[in-house]
């Protein structure tokens, strides 16, 4: 096949690959680690930095060295962003004219239904997220410089800011943020980036423009209210569940309790980030993560997931169904048929790919039941929680990980567009039902 006749998902998809694998090739030089690395493990890092996962199966801090960390909070930044993000930079900046495949690829790594406005909206993204990473910095650096100094406070800052921001939930410690379990400020600053990259970039910029909410998009409308409620019920969930756990917050404070339950609760969509032993928490509570997991954040953020809207179509549908209504309406619109058979035929795709990925892992590794879906549903919604699988994948349980983070950070409809022939319907059939449920 010619380069010229690649559809906008195949280039997506072999620019993706590239990057990852130069960027494996990268943790795999000598001045990258500490003592050494294996080619699967440089690319098992590199694919969840670049897709911003966060699974790891080696120790950041300890595995990798200062020059290791900064390939890796490179590839975040590339993979969070999106690379058609910075070819736009680099287009403009050399005065190049962005053609219209170029913008049709910019339409596909961005989310976009429609390809206007697709240059102007990559420019805002970059500088937007540029200026919000840069605010949490210095932020961070007041937190952090007094405890750790003024390098290691600046460099914790820089890495975390990054990796929270884009939802990666990679950390320079082993524990991740545990340390900071009750740290007012840490708890704040981290969640409110990723919950910022995670709730779409056009809702961040429709609500910077429209100071109104009967005035917003639809889809503004919807992630608003959607976040707000999944977020609420979350962390009441969370808190009920674990308040009388003893391995993770039965012994903290009142305020350290609901400042534990908050950050637990939310960072499941999908940023990757724990304070408390994922381990150690009730079955329930990991049960019901694995729900927030597979949903995920919003359309054209750093998060992933089947996406909160897709959940909420589907859902609306399903009350119109029962209600007997042939519209789905919400807010005094209605949802074409084709963005519900989208929403569907994405949930199918992605509990089809949960599923293959949980059977193959059933076969490859020893773990209990749990653990596994856990670890399928963080990597198809490269939200990179772990009961603590990951360190002790098989090889072929790391490879089939690898394959389940790049589906769920480019969307499985963009893999099923690039190698299935599109054939529109030349012929309306007649209708005939058949029976179901």
């Amino acid at each position: 096949m010619k380069r010229d006749s690649w559809s906008p998902p195949q280039i997506l998809i072999v620019t993706f690959v590239t990057l990852i694998l130069l960027g494996a090739g990268l943790l795999m030089l000598p001045v990258a680690t500490t003592g050494g690395i294996s080619f699967v493990d440089a690319l098992f890092t590199s694919t969840s930095a670049m897709t911003v996962t966060g699974l790891i199966v080696v120790d950041t801090a300890t595995a990798f060295t200062l020059f290791g960390q900064v390939v890796i909070m490179l590839l975040i930044q590339l993979g969070g962003l999106g690379i058609m993000t910075f070819a736009v930079l680099i287009y403009i900046t050399v005065g190049k004219k962005i053609g219209l495949k170029h913008r049709l690829i910019i339409k596909q790594a961005l989310n976009q239904s429609a390809i206007g406005g697709v240059v102007r909206l990559a420019k805002r993204l970059l500088v937007f997220s540029l200026i919000v990473e840069f605010i949490a910095v210095v932020f961070l650096s007041v937190r952090w410089v007094p405890e750790y100094g003024w390098f290691q406070g600046i460099y914790a800052s820089v890495f975390h800011s990054i990796s929270a921001f884009n939802n990666a939930g990679f950390s320079i410690w082993s524990d991740s943020l545990s340390a900071h379990v009750i740290d007012p400020a840490v708890n704040i600053i981290i969640t409110f980036l990723f919950i910022v990259g995670g709730i779409g970039f056009t809702v961040v910029f429709d609500m910077w423009r429209t100071k109104e909410f009967n005035r917003l998009a639809l889809q503004t409308k919807l992630m608003i209210v959607g976040t707000l409620i999944l977020n609420t019920v979350s962390f009441l969930v969370i808190l009920v569940l674990e308040f009388n756990n003893p391995a993770t917050i039965a012994d903290f404070s009142t305020f350290g309790k609901l400042q534990a339950a908050y950050f637990q609760a939310v960072t499941p969509r999908t940023a990757g980030f724990n304070t408390l032993d994922i381990g150690q928490m009730e079955e329930s509570s990991l049960f019901y993560m694995i729900t927030l997991m597979f949903i995920g954040g919003g359309s054209a953020s750093t998060a992933g997931g089947i996406k909160l809207t897709t959940a909420l179509a589907i859902l609306l549908a399903t009350f119109s169904f029962f209600k007997g209504r042939e519209q789905t309406s919400i807010y005094n619109r209605s949802l074409s048929a084709h963005i519900i058979l989208k929403a569907l035929a994405l949930t199918i795709a992605g509990i089809c790919v949960v599923i293959f990925t949980t059977f193959l892992l059933n076969l490859t590794e020893e773990a209990p039941f749990l653990m596994i879906l856990f670890e399928s549903v963080s990597a198809f919604g490269t939200v990179g929680l772990s009961m603590g699988l990951t360190g002790d994948l098989s090889l072929i349980g790391k490879i089939t990980i690898i394959g389940t983070m790049l589906i769920g950070k480019l969307g499985p409809l963009t893999f099923a567009f690039a190698f299935a022939k599109q054939s529109p319907d030349l012929v309306k059939h007649p209708e005939e039902d058949i029976l179901t449920g």
